[in-house]
């Protein structure tokens, strides 16, 4: 089976592929190897044919035919063919010395190159040979048998197909093995994800440890259905807090709507639509904070991020909310220290800021709270504390999540949103969150990127470290 879809991948046909240019980029060297040494050879044998015949022309010209006739008679005498041809010739093409019986016959012309096969005992030999006609019309031939440099080529020929073919299969079985070894990788991948898509979010990518591209993969993959996997958990406890929130306020809002369409006194009627259109009210607010946070989730507003004050920003809310604190017999400290740049959207941080002072407020019990801006080594820092009972260290991790609110809260005004919109905003502008003791209270800090840096790792919300 592993075979079947080994053959079907996309990746045994790219392997295919580079077979084939690999494969004729070997074998268009070979050929060129082929050819070189085989010119070569030739081109050697030749140059030692025209060596030989130059000898031979000047002891013709030194001591005519009858000397040239001599030396020819002392260069063939107990020599095989193999060794060199030699023929000497009159003008009739009779043989007057040499290791030839008779002039070769189909040698046209005076003289030239060729290549000719002459009787060798019950056989033939094939020749290289060079033959030209001299002054008195004599003809010399000088010639090297062709078997030798044949049986070279025949190597030569031999050794580059057997390695071309071993070329072939060696780059077909590297070629089998990798898309095998690849096919696998996948088939593992696809089989874990089957297993997912059946509901079995706890399953993960395997890993080989090997560190390589697909471990790399594999581990990317299972980071991302850890965060699928917490997305689905805050999914359901998502809808458990809403089903619990939601439900009180809705069974009053009907009582109340019962009580008016049954209460024949008009100015008693008018009150209970009042507290009815006020409930209505904090029920759309739950939902339009609902919705704002999705919204700064699915659209990416850093496009249009630009330098703001924070220092400004942090000021205006403790400004806005001081009047708040004083009906709690509390007062909003503000401490700055000039002018504090950060990189972001102006709108969200002071939904940010306003959310975590309204939360002191709320939940601070003396209404006192401490609105602090720093430059943390080049860091932009804004701090909000109070002096209330602060958060259970257990319960920091969860108090970011929509909806979640710590069981002595639940008695409070409250959607469980603020928090996790202060969660977002941190998420989106790359700044760290950190929660911590105030002694006693809660401080809440959002620490972030220099105004001119690029960072771009994930945001860390470590809500189980303390801040100071």
């Amino acid at each position: 089976m592993l075979l079947g879809r080994t053959l079907k991948s996309s990746t045994f046909r790219l392997a295919l592929v580079c077979i084939a240019v690999f494969s004729g980029t070997v074998f268009a060297l070979l050929g060129y190897v082929y050819w070189a040494t085989t010119d070569f050879v030739r081109t050697r044998s030749d140059r030692e044919i025209s060596a030989d015949r130059a000898v031979l022309v000047q002891t013709y010209e030194k001591a005519g035919r009858d000397g040239l006739a001599d030396l020819v008679t002392r260069r063939v005498a107990g020599r095989e063919l193999e060794a060199g041809v030699y023929v000497l010739a009159d003008p009739a093409r009779g043989v007057l010395a040499g290791n030839l019986r008779s002039w070769p016959p189909g040698l046209r012309g005076p003289q030239g190159w060729a290549d000719v096969e002459v009787p060798d005992g019950a056989g033939h030999i094939r020749l290289r040979a060079t033959y030209e006609t001299l002054p008195d019309g004599s003809r010399l031939l000088v010639g090297r048998s062709l078997d030798e440099l044949d049986r070279f080529v025949g190597i030569i020929k031999t050794a580059l197909v057997y390695g071309g073919i071993l070329t072939l299969v060696l780059a077909t079985v590297a070629g089998v093995f990798v898309t095998r070894r690849t096919v696998g990788r996948i088939e593992a991948m696809n089989a874990a994800a089957r297993e997912i898509m059946q509901c079995r979010l706890g399953n993960r990518i395997p890993l080989r440890g090997t560190q390589d591209e697909w471990d790399q993969l594999g581990e990317n993959l299972n980071a991302m259905l850890d965060r699928i996997e917490e997305l689905v958990r805050e999914v359901g406890q998502v809808s458990d807090n809403v089903a619990h929130d939601l439900r009180t306020p809705l069974t009053r809002l009907r009582g109340r709507l019962e009580q008016a369409s049954q209460e024949a006194d008009r100015e008693r009627c008018q009150a209970l639509i009042a507290d009815t259109t006020r409930e209505l009210d904090v029920v759309l607010t739950m939902f339009s904070s609902l919705l704002r946070i999705s919204r700064i989730e699915v659209l990416d507003p850093r496009v249009a991020f630009r330098i703001v004050d924070l220092d400004r920003v942090a000021g205006e809310v403790a400004e806005l909310f001081d009047a708040a604190a004083e009906e709690r017999g509390g007062h909003v400290k503000f401490e700055g220290t000039g002018r504090v740049p950060v990189l972001g959207d102006r709108g969200l941080l002071f939904d940010a800021i306003s959310n975590l002072v309204d939360n002191a407020i709320r939940h601070g019990g003396s209404g006192d709270v401490q609105v602090t801006v720093r430059n943390d080594d080049q860091h932009p820092t804004v701090s909000v504390a109070d002096h209330g009972p602060g958060i259970p260290l257990e319960e920091r991790k969860h108090v970011l999540k929509r909806f979640y609110r710590i069981e002595r809260s639940r008695s409070n005004p409250g959607s469980g949103l603020g928090l996790s919109l202060v969660a977002v905003v941190a998420r989106l502008h790359q700044a760290q969150l950190d929660m911590g003791d105030n002694g006693p209270g809660l401080k809440i800090q959002l620490r972030f990127p220099p105004a001119g840096s690029s960072v771009d790792d994930p945001i860390r919300a470590r809500p189980q470290e303390a801040a100071g």
